[in-house]
């Protein structure tokens, strides 16, 4: 079968959907399919140009120059080829391929719902309405969808309207990296080292980026919370991600407990996969997302996890998670929400049995995210689409 990958630009300087394109050609190179890759490559965006005006020419190079190279692509490949758009946001693309076979991979429509004016914590400008728009109208004319969860496949029905799918199926994420369960002493040493603290007792742990939804805010908010609490033992608190933004600097700064909150930024993946498995617990109060890959990464690394009790976290945690209540858009409500959710936390670290039988629900339930029968299930769909047309 002949499979021709479509994925967004590198010179973007955005890893995950490439890393996620890679991940998906390897796996159907390994199970023996020709692939190839196509993405566009930086032409105008490489021009000596003040760095507003970069933006502008990385779309030429994407919406102007690309499409022309797809158009003449296509006459050189097979008639059996399938095209594969790895991110539905390459939208713009799909109408130069939809009387072709394809298929269109779905994460999150979540700057879809910012820019309807859905999202109150993240208003969308008139420049970014319209470029949504532009997205959606170029997937609407797509025929067949994967989506990586039940709640990103309500949302994709819910864009496209009256307008029904050929084929629509849901196939969670799986993993792509070896989580397992490490020694929890070696593990603290070496985060010890990094943030050059004794956390031999362990230590509380988000992992995550700056996006609105990831509520790193509200982590501190929470660690605030428990540490004000009797029966908590003052762990140190430990958020791995990007460089932080200065809101989350300044809920650091703002915390009386400022000196035993860490802020770890671009860590190595060994690292991230240490830190799971030394962590006491591992918070994510995510507002939102697409699947939420580190709840099953934690999980897998033999970690008690709290995240969100709302779709999809919940279809990824399961019932092998504290399930905590969304925090209120209402910026009033924080202090309050915050206060409920350490109080459930707090329950479960002084309750060694209760956070054992989540920890080991937890390792099973992280195993149906296993990476080669997530590829298996996808490779049945290319192959089931290839046959039909």
């Amino acid at each position: 079968m002949k499979l021709i990958f479509l994925s967004h630009p590198l010179f973007l300087g955005s890893n995950s959907m490439p890393r996620y394109a890679n991940w998906l050609c390897n796996g159907m190179h390994m199970r023996g399919h020709e692939v190839e890759i196509w993405q566009p490559q930086p032409g105008f965006f490489n021009l000596p140009a003040p760095q507003a005006l970069k933006k502008w020419l990385g779309y030429i190079d994407q919406y102007i120059v690309f499409p022309y190279i797809i158009k003449k692509r296509i006459k050189q490949q097979p008639a059996n080829t399938l095209y594969v758009f790895t991110d539905h946001a390459l939208g713009p693309w799909v109408p130069y391929l939809s009387e072709h076979n394809h298929i269109i991979h779905c994460h999150d429509f979540l700057a879809q719902k910012s820019a309807m004016g859905t999202v109150p914590q993240n208003k969308t400008g008139f420049g970014g309405r319209i470029y949504q728009k532009f997205i959606r109208n170029g997937y609407r004319k797509g025929k067949n969808f994967i989506s990586i969860s039940k709640k990103t496949q309500e949302d994709l029905n819910f864009f496209l309207g009256d307008k029904k799918p050929a084929f629509s199926t849901v196939i969670y994420n799986g993993l792509n990296q070896d989580f397992s369960v490490q020694d929890a002493a070696i593990c603290r040493e070496e985060i010890g080292k990094i943030i050059q603290k004794n956390v031999s007792a362990g230590y509380i742990l988000h992992v995550g980026g700056n996006q609105w939804y990831k509520n790193r805010p509200g982590v501190i908010k929470i660690y605030n919370s428990l540490c004000a609490l009797s029966g908590f033992k003052q762990l140190p608190l430990v958020l791995i991600g990007p460089q932080p933004n200065h809101k989350l600097v300044n809920e650091r700064d703002a915390s009386p407990y400022k000196e035993n909150i860490f802020l770890v930024s671009n860590a190595p993946d060994d690292i991230v996969k240490k830190a799971y498995s030394g962590a006491e617990a591992f918070i994510f109060p995510s507002l939102a997302e697409g699947f939420g890959w580190p709840i099953a990464e934690a999980m897998a690394s033999g970690c008690f996890v709290a995240t969100t009790n709302e779709a999809p976290m919940n279809e990824v945690a399961g019932s092998a998670a504290l399930l905590i209540p969304v925090c209120p858009a209402d910026e009033s409500q924080h202090n309050q929400w915050a206060n409920i959710v350490a109080n459930e936390l707090l329950t479960v670290l002084n309750n060694p049995d209760q956070k054992l039988i989540l920890i080991q629900a937890g390792i099973d339930n992280a195993k149906r995210f296993d990476s080669e029968e997530t590829l298996d299930r996808i490779e049945a769909v290319y192959k089931q689409l290839a046959q039909d047309n």
